[in-house]
């Protein structure tokens, strides 16, 4: 039996943990999520468009034993962002046989809701990963720890993220180019952003540089007024209103756009598997556990795959490739339960090493800031309370606040005076959101982040009953740098994550971040803000109160406590070419030393992106499905 988000949420509300002020609160909010979940499940078929990946699997009458020690052209690892991509894309050669093999399971429809995305943290589709303990930071996390969600079903993390669609900047590309990374420049991509696209409904775009034709729905998100402001903010402070994802302009601010359709979450599963699911082709196995990749110890190449599905453990071999696109972290896990990493650590572990490369290593990602909010004295942000309301709307048009991505509804790009380097280039995001971490009144949101009950109670819980807005700054480019390792050479062991968080030895990144703050009090302080009232959240962090309120210290006691990770993690597998002794995969995502073997995924990343990664990953699978196809003489078969 299928277990919904929100079953889920009201087990984690039962545990004795419960805070005792939550009681109230608590008990009225489940009453309208039961509410809400059996009356969008009895009629949410009206918008599923017979989309149906759970029915149809069961229509599937595949013996897995047959499947077993069959021979494909090419075995693909994940379903994700850019898995998902290449099965369609390389299917699209008839004579070819694809397998992917995906640990996780379909979405449910109440996942496709997008104002429940924070809730998917408590649920079996996140592999609910946690970074190790860093010492002198995150004391405002539960046990010091940083949760990591990744996406555990037919999809990946497209199915739980908040479907935020954000290319990156020109600048990232060619810094990749630069770095040796040939037919990877900003010019080179555009392309492959664009073939995915179907831009629907966008407002204040640039046509020309969106898809109309692809897969992949792209829309604006709900919005209330607070957005309006947030714009005319931005224009007050120098800011134009602009297509960030167009990149003719790096500075700016604009409504977001998000993979969405109709107001549904539109996950990779949906856009891009499910057009391709009868092909007699392509091959879908889910819950299906990988384990290691079948190489040849005297050629050095690829053979296969080994995965374990209901206890069982089976074989499958490719006649051409094993292509890698488990995402950042279980990419990089393979590849070095396999025997390619880091020789000293693998030995350690005795797994015998085939290659030694830098696996793991290189581990990027944006970290941002969720205590800033400002209260305002007018209803017009978000509040759960309306929901109920909303459930007619969203059902009959796929409008409405249920379509709103957990509160997130404007972004902006700036450059800080503290920015190292003199392109014109965004070293801060500024995700807009019009409430805060209460405007769920506890249910999920905070939890999803590992914050501590203390600390939500001391900043926020005062908020329950005020109407407010929040900046989460994020920063784009860290100077610090975390890496990941294998627990054990237990292949269902998790492995071992180090953040590095805040370490950079010139204190950069907080810096930028102490900046930024000061930055985003600008925005409350003009005319657009102020006709709200809007004032700084002033209730000092539990843990910081020693420090005095709104100075320079205490803003960097409450980061080193509660700043987050956006789930933008890359770089494990870093691309560049075989010279360069920090990378894992050539610019063609063949494994240095290793034949028949590619990596696609954000682990390829050489260096994070101004961008949120889902879009950035799907590009790397429609490119990495045009590097192959030319591999292998097919190239006729694809179309940009």
């Amino acid at each position: 039996m299928r277990i919904s988000i929100f079953t889920l949420v009201i087990l984690l509300y039962t545990e004795k943990s419960q805070p005792c002020w939550a009681n109230d609160v608590v008990n009225n909010l489940l009453t309208y999520s039961v509410n809400i979940a059996n009356e969008i499940s009895r009629q949410f078929r009206l918008l599923n468009e017979g989309q149906d990946f759970n029915q149809w699997f069961a229509s599937k009458p595949w013996n897995i034993k047959e499947t077993a020690g069959k021979k494909y052209d090419f075995i693909i690892v994940g379903s994700g962002a850019a898995g998902s991509v290449i099965a369609n894309r390389l299917s699209e050669v008839e004579k070819w046989n694809i397998l992917i093999l995906e640990t996780g399971i379909p979405e449910t429809e109440i996942m496709k809701i997008p104002s429940f995305a924070p809730m998917s943290q408590f649920s079996p589709y996140n592999w609910g990963y946690f970074t190790e303990y860093q010492e002198g930071y995150f004391f405002g996390l539960n046990r010091n720890r940083m949760r990591w969600p990744r996406g555990r079903a037919l999809g990946g993390s497209s199915t739980i993220n908040y479907m935020i669609y954000t290319r990156g900047n020109r600048w990232d590309y060619d810094k990749w180019a630069e770095a040796g990374n040939q037919g990877w420049s900003y010019n080179d991509v555009l392309p492959y952003f664009i073939k995915s696209e179907k831009a629907r409904n966008l407002t204040d775009y640039n046509p020309e540089l969106h898809g109309n034709h692809g897969l992949l729905s792209v829309e604006n998100v709900y919005k209330t007024k607070l957005l309006d402001a947030f714009i005319e903010a931005g224009a007050e402070l120098g800011l134009e209103l602009i297509d960030y994802n167009a990149n003719l302009k790096s500075f700016g601010v604009s409504r977001l756009q998000a993979t969405v359709k109709r107001g549904r979450r539109h996950s990779v599963a949906s856009a891009f598997l499910w057009p391709a699911r009868n092909r007699a082709n392509l091959d879908i196995i889910i819950d299906a556990h990988v384990t290691k990749v079948l190489i040849n110890p005297t050629t050095k190449a690829a053979y296969g795959v080994t995965y374990s599905k209901n206890g069982q453990k089976y074989s499958v071999f490719a006649k051409k490739e094993v292509i890698l696109s488990a995402g950042t972290f279980n990419s990089p896990q393979l590849l070095m339960l396999s025997g390619i990493g880091p020789k000293d650590h693998l030995e350690k572990l005795g797994i015998k090493v085939l290659e030694d490369l830098p696996v793991g290593r290189n581990l990027q990602d944006h970290i941002a800031f969720p205590g800033l909010s400002f209260e305002i004295d007018q209803a017009v942000d978000l509040n759960i309370r309306e929901t109920i309301q909303q459930i007619s709307e969203f059902i009959d048009n796929g409008t409405g606040l249920l379509t709103s991505l957990g509160g997130s509804e404007g972004i902006g790009f700036i450059k800080t005076a503290v920015a190292d380097y003199p392109e014109d280039y965004p070293d801060m995001e500024l995700l807009f959101i019009g409430g805060t971490l209460a405007s769920d009144y506890g249910l999920s949101t905070y939890r999803g982040m590992n914050i501590k009950d203390e600390v939500f109670d001391s900043v926020f819980r005062p908020l329950f009953d005020k109407h407010a807005w929040t900046i989460f700054p994020m920063l784009l480019h860290p100077k610090s740098v975390g890496y990941m390792e294998l627990k054990s050479k237990d292949p269902f062991d998790y492995p071992r994550f180090f953040g590095n968080y805040f370490t950079d030895p010139e204190n950069h990144d907080l810096n930028t971040f102490v900046e930024v703050i000061r930055i985003i009090q600008r925005f409350s302080n003009t005319t657009a803000f102020q006709n709200f009232g809007s004032k700084l959240n002033h209730r000092s962090m539990f843990g910081c109160e020693h420090e005095t309120f709104d100075s320079n210290r205490y803003w960097i006691c409450c980061l080193r406590s509660i700043s987050i990770t956006l789930h933008h993690q890359v770089g494990t597998a870093k691309m560049g070419p075989s010279e360069d002794s920090t990378t894992v995969v050539n610019p063609n995502l063949q494994v240095h030393g290793i034949k028949n073997l590619r990596v696609a995924d954000c682990s390829i990343i050489p260096r994070a992106v101004g961008a949120h990664t889902n879009a950035p990953s799907i590009m790397v699978g429609e490119k990495a499905s045009d590097i192959i196809k030319d591999y292998w003489g097919e190239l006729q078969n694809s179309e940009l």
